[in-house]
């Protein structure tokens, strides 16, 4: 009897072990993705961020050539993280972003604020963010 009582128990720590691992596997690769992001907003690399959108919502409204030549007219100076969540049992996450843009031509700096969702995608085991390309054109 004790002995399967300790086999039970054993076998519930290692079903236990499979779920953290699995849940900091999760938020491993939400980490990772979310880093790729602000790195490629960060350095003006708007198109290879692009690449992290969900790919059912990138092939249905995917950036126009003059949504990326707008892009280049500015210049991100600085990518704040000012709040975050992440639900990884229903696979949700968001972040809160400031910006610092600042306009190639007339050197004018502005604060825009931009809400990142993100989903997980199980079967590819990545993140996609979920809402698309900011929106530059707002700030304060």
């Amino acid at each position: 009897m004790h002995l399967l009582k300790l086999l039970l128990f054993s076998a519930l720590l290692g079903l236990s072990g499979c779920a953290t691992v699995a849940g900091s596997t999760q938020s491993n690769e939400l980490d990772r993705v979310q880093y790729a992001w602000s790195g490629a907003i960060r350095w003006g690399d708007f198109e290879g961020a692009a690449n992290l959108i969900d790919p059912k919502l990138r092939a249905a409204n995917p950036p126009t050539a003059v949504d990326l030549e707008r892009y280049k007219q500015v210049q991100i100076s600085a990518y704040r993280d000012v709040g975050a969540s992440a639900d990884m049992k229903a696979g949700t996450a968001a972040r809160d972003i400031e910006m610092g843009v600042i306009n190639r031509h007339t050197q004018a700096e502005r604060s825009v604020r931009y809400s990142e969702r993100w989903r997980w995608d199980a079967q590819a085991k990545t993140w996609w963010l979920i809402s698309g390309l900011p929106d530059l054109s707002t700030g304060r």
